[in-house]
Order: C-alpha cells, then sequence, then structure tokens
C-alpha cells in the first residue's frame, strides 16, 4: 500500500531485545522498498551510522506510519508525541500485558505485512488534557493517553479535594486521590483501583477515587466531552501526574482543569484483533466458550 512509504521507528532505549526486534523490523521494511526513518533516542541503540534520524517531534511529520516497538509505556510516550501530526501508530509488543503494542515480535512479516498491504483495522483514542491553575494564572499542561492522577506523591497520608463535573459540584472527598481515566488507561491503573473496563470506542471518562475516607464513594463514568474541575484543599502538597510522569506538585488552592484534548491517536491493529480476546489473555479470564444455540 503506497500510503506507508515512509516509516518511522521508536523503541525504549536501554532494552536488548528491543534493539533485536528493531533490527530485523529494519530489514523486513527495507526489503519491502520502505523508507526507514528513527527519532534520535531510537537510532542511539541501533549502532549504525547509515540511518536517517530526526527529532521526535518532526517524525509524525515525515512519516505515513510509525511503528513503536516496546511495551504499552513506550506506546503511550509516542501517542503523546505524535497525536498532533495524526499519523497513525502501530505497536510490536516487547513489554508485559501489551494492550496497545499487540504485535509479537516472532509475527512480524505476517502482522506487519498484512498492516503494509492495507489489511487492518484503526481505533479513534481520545486524550486528556490537564492545565493547573494557580491564583487564576495556569502553570503547566499535561497530556495523558491513559489517566491523568491526583496523588499524594511520596508520602503516605489522605488528601481533600472537591469535584466538579461540568461546573456542577460533585462532592469534597477525603481519599488517597482520584484517577481520571480514559477507555483506553481503563484497563491500567483505574483497573487495579477499582474502576470499569470501558470499551475503547466509547466516548467516555472514568473517575475512581483512589481508597476513599467513605464507604459510598464509587467509580463515576461520564461523557468524554465533560469539563472535569479539581479543587486542592490539602495543606500537605499532592501531586498531579499524567501517564505515570513525574508531573507538578500542588498547592492548597490550586485547581485542576481536565478535558479532552482536541489531537487523538490513530492506532493500527492487524487482521483478527478482538478487544475482548485481549482482556482474556492479558487479565486472565476464563476463556472456556459453552458456544451459542
Amino acid at each position: 500500500m503506497d500510503s506507508f512509504r515512509n516509516i518511522g521507528l521508536m523503541g525504549r532505549p536501554g532494552n536488548a531485545a528491543v534493539a533485536d526486534t528493531l533490527g530485523e523490523l529494519h530489514r523486513y521494511l527495507v526489503a519491502q522498498g520502505r523508507h526507514v526513518i528513527y527519532d534520535e533516542d531510537t537510532a542511539a541503540i541501533m549502532a549504525r551510522d547509515d540511518l536517517q534520524i530526526c527529532t521526535k517531534s518532526q517524525l509524525g511529520e515525515a512519516c505515513d506510519l510509525i511503528i513503536v516497538v516496546g511495551g504499552d509505556g513506550s506506546l503511550l510516550h509516542a501517542g503523546r508525541t505524535l497525536a498532533r501530526a495524526n499519523t497513525p501508530v502501530l505497536g510490536i509488543n516487547r513489554g508485559r500485558l501489551g494492550f496497545l503494542t499487540d504485535v509479537l515480535p516472532s509475527e512480524i512479516e505476517q502482522q506487519v505485512g498484512a498492516v503494509l498491504a492495507g489489511h487492518y483495522s484503526e481505533d479513534v483514542r481520545f486524550l486528556l488534557s490537564a492545565s493547573v491553575v494557580r491564583e487564576g494564572r495556569e502553570e503547566s499542561e499535561m497530556l495523558a493517553l491513559n489517566d491523568v492522577i491526583l496523588h499524594t506523591g511520596t508520602t503516605v497520608h489522605m488528601i481533600e479535594f472537591e469535584l466538579y463535573i461540568e461546573g456542577q459540584f460533585v462532592y469534597r472527598l477525603r481519599s488517597d486521590g482520584l484517577i481520571i481515566s480514559t477507555p483506553t488507561g481503563s484497563t491500567a491503573y483505574a483497573l487495579s483501583g477499582g474502576g470499569p473496563i470501558l470499551h475503547p470506542r466509547l466516548d467516555a471518562i472514568g473517575l475512581v477515587p483512589m481508597h476513599p475516607h467513605t464507604l459510598s464513594s464509587r467509580p463515576i463514568v461520564v461523557d468524554g466531552n465533560s469539563e472535569i474541575k479539581l479543587l486542592v484543599l490539602s495543606d500537605i502538597p499532592p501531586r498531579i501526574s499524567a501517564d505515570g510522569q513525574p508531573g507538578q506538585i500542588l498547592q492548597s488552592g490550586d485547581w485542576i482543569y481536565v478535558r479532552k484534548h482536541p489531537f487523538k491517536l490513530r492506532l493500527l491493529h492487524p487482521p483478527g484483533h478482538d478487544f475482548y480476546a485481549a482482556c482474556r489473555t492479558k487479565l486472565g479470564w476464563n476463556s472456556h466458550q459453552a458456544g451459542i444455540d
């Protein structure tokens, strides 16, 4: 398929298995007549001086397809970087769970070959934008493909905050924090916190309290276009993080605004991708099927 002529490769540094898979992938793509481009960090692990290299911010503009080798964390990083370019992304799994990176290294020729031939399905995943406003001034903005998390940071203590959805007061809560999750992130940290699994096609956001100081606080699912606001009330400073990044330390009186980001990630899957099959495999669901009459 001529639309995938220029292909960018990204991989997690410091992993020999990732470097091996990148090398195999490079050889296969060149043999298929494709033009391969690397970002600077990925090129550094290849130990070759004949590679075409550009910055991460330029990679999406230069390529028709980006292939990420690593775990879901690697694809999260790529997604935040590449969403603005609207370049489709395919993941090869060199991590653990692999909800987003669903091509096995042993299936590169079969599965990547099918995608190059135009046989694939496409998911459009939205991101969240989180802004910290202090005394009326925006302090920072961060992007998340999985989740935005208000948490206690490195110390063990409860934090207090107020939650507003679409300008309406929801509750004042004391807890270890709050997970604000996209459908993509619903199978990550939010799931371990007792949140619901949201199908990737849902236009919804999950809000999961972390160890709330009341038995009546339960996860809430809201419309994906909702504006979510948090007012920090704790004197002991909590932290706001996006997709597990370091984030920012907060102060009492800070406001956090969480909204859907205008740019989305185009995630490609090879033929046969099945979200529920992935759940059975990754989450250990019972795979016995009695059949349908």
